[in-house]
This record gives structure tokens, sequence and C-alpha cells, in this order.
């Protein structure tokens, strides 16, 4: 038997937040300047009173409830996220509470955007290792909670939202077919939250000084994707026998449309793949972007039985994390 998907599920806020609704927070950000160097034309964010494990308990009930499996039968509970709930305890295990999942062991994952990818690769291991168990895998993030709206280069790019996926054994030859992960510590400054942690510890002046907040070197991280990504999605793909122009459906990390448009191209998948694409509705969704452009791309008929499917997260670490299945009806 091979280890694949069984079931997909996503949640977002019903709070819909257009450019001209950003604007009014960036004033330094047009509605037309947001659309033209993004591509994102409205992302949502969470209610005052949710937090990232609720939007991943809900995920997690739709997920479940696609793969046609009870709660109890699942062996392990694994939340990527970067903003969690609070520094502990685990997210994993709040969402264990929410749902009821009691026979599952839980832990949290922390690889920002490419996060979904590294846990996916996790749960494959640990089904594998253990036939006949599942896995739930969710990426869940609230970005609007650390947003700096004094720097439009990040504030018009993030949203809230989860995605969840259920893992177990599938036919031989489907499920997982390869996956790499890739760290580049040398680069980590280019996506970080500076204080909150043992190095820089919260503080009322880290606070005021907004130490607590998302930051990103915009140019420089578009840089190092494009310069990195396609060949190493290649390399995976060539791996196990195939080529580009086999891949069915595309699924990337959904940093903004603009980027993923460049990518689509330097990978020459637009004239043969789908590309999963949710940006432009939801933003970017840090660890839940690659779940829940999967889960909409599933429920709309974009993946099927027997599809080539092509993961792809990327971020803060900086991290690569890439997935090729086999999908299974």
């Amino acid at each position: 038997m091979g280890v694949g998907i069984l079931g997909t599920g996503a949640y977002v806020p019903e709070r819909v937040v257009t450019n001209d609704a950003i604007n009014e927070l960036v004033p330094d950000a047009p509605a037309e300047w947001i659309l033209r160097r993004t591509g994102i034309v409205t992302r949502r964010w969470a209610a005052p009173d949710q937090a990232t494990s609720d939007l991943a308990a809900s995920a997690a009930a739709r997920a479940l409830e696609a793969a046609g499996l009870g709660v109890d039968r699942i062996g392990y509970l694994i939340v990527c996220t970067s903003t969690g709930d609070s520094p502990q305890p685990p997210t994993a295990c709040l969402v264990q509470n929410r749902i009821a999942a009691y026979s599952a062991a839980c832990l949290d994952v922390n690889v920002v955007c490419a996060g979904f990818v590294y846990g996916l690769e996790l749960a494959r291991s640990l089904v594998a290792a253990n036939p006949g168990t599942h896995a739930l895998v969710i990426g869940a993030d609230v970005y609007s909670r650390i947003l700096d709206f004094a720097d439009r280069r990040t504030a018009v790019l993030l949203g809230d939202g989860a995605g969840a996926v259920v893992v177990g054994e599938v036919p031989d030859g489907h499920g997982v077919l390869a996956t790499d992960l890739h760290s580049y510590g040398q680069a980590a400054g280019l996506i970080k939250v500076v204080a909150g942690g043992s190095r820089v510890p919260a503080t009322a002046r880290t606070v005021a000084e907004g130490g607590h907040f998302f930051t990103m070197q915009g140019r420089a991280v578009r840089d190092f994707v494009i310069d990195n990504l396609p060949p190493l999605l290649e390399k995976l793909v060539t791996r196990v026998g195939h080529a580009f122009a086999d891949v069915d459906c595309f699924v990337p990390h959904q940093a903004n449309v603009v980027l993923l448009d460049e990518l689509v191209r330097r990978c020459s998948f637009r004239d043969t793949a789908r590309t999963a694409l949710v940006a432009d509705r939801f933003g970017n969704l840090g660890s839940a972007s690659v779940p829940v452009a999967l889960d909409d791309a599933v429920r709309s008929g974009g993946i099927t039985g027997g599809d080539l499917v092509l993961l792809s997260g990327f971020g803060g670490g900086m991290s690569i994390g890439n997935s090729l299945l086999r999908w299974s009806a």
C-alpha cells in the first residue's frame, strides 16, 4: 500500500477585507497599487474571538467528513503554524480537545509557510511505519494579529485561514511518490518576528517598538524563491521518472498572485498543468496556503483520481518543501 491523502477540508473566516479597507489602515497603499503589485483582491481576517485553533478545528472537521472517518481513528494530529494560540501548550493539543481526538498524539510544526508540506511528510512517515493508522495534518495561521500597518510591503498581503488533510493508506502506486525538504538558515533574517522568544523576551519596550510584528524583505524573498524553487521542483519530478509536462495540478504556497504567475512561467506550467489559485480571494495564508488551495482544487473538480499533483511550500527559515503525489480516488 501507498500512503496518501484520504480527504481534504478548509476554513476561512467570514470577514472579507477588501483592498479599499486595507487602504484605510495603510494610507500609502491605494487599492489599485495593491492589486497591481500583488494580484490580491480580498483576504479573510479572523473575528476577535477566533484564534488559530478555532480555524484549525473547523478545517479538521471538514477533512474528516470528506475522508469518511470518525475522529477516533486519528492516531496523530499535527498542526503546522507560526501563529499558535500561545507559546505553550501546543496548538495541536487545543485542537485535539476541540474535536475530541483523544486517541491522537499531538504536536506543532513551525516551518512558517512551508510548514504544511513538512507536516505532510512527517505524517506519511508515521503512517508508513505504523500500518493501519491515520494522521490529521492541519496548516493554520492568523496573521492579521501580527501585521504592522506602517509597513505596506507586508500588511497588504496576509490573511487568516486553515486547511487540513487526513493521511492514510491508499492503493499501491498512489499517494505520496516523493518529497524533498530544504532549509537555508543563512537566509533566516528575510522573514521573521523579532520579539517574544528567549532571544528577545516580551517586554513593554518590545511591544512599543513593534517587535512582535511580522517582517519580510519582500524583494529578497522573491529573488530567493525564483532562483531556488524551479530547479528543486524539476529535480523532484524527474527523480521519480516524470517531467513538468506530466504534472496535472500545481499547488503552490499562495505568496501573492504576481509571484505565482512568474513561478508558473519559470516552470513552464502555464500550458500544461492547472495551478491551484486562491491568493486573489484569500491572500497569503501562511501555513494554510497549500492545504486551502488543495481543498479548493479538489472540491472544484480541479483534481481527480489518477492526477499527478505537485505541492510546494516556501517561506521563513528560509524553507522549502515540495511533494509529488498520485491522487487516489
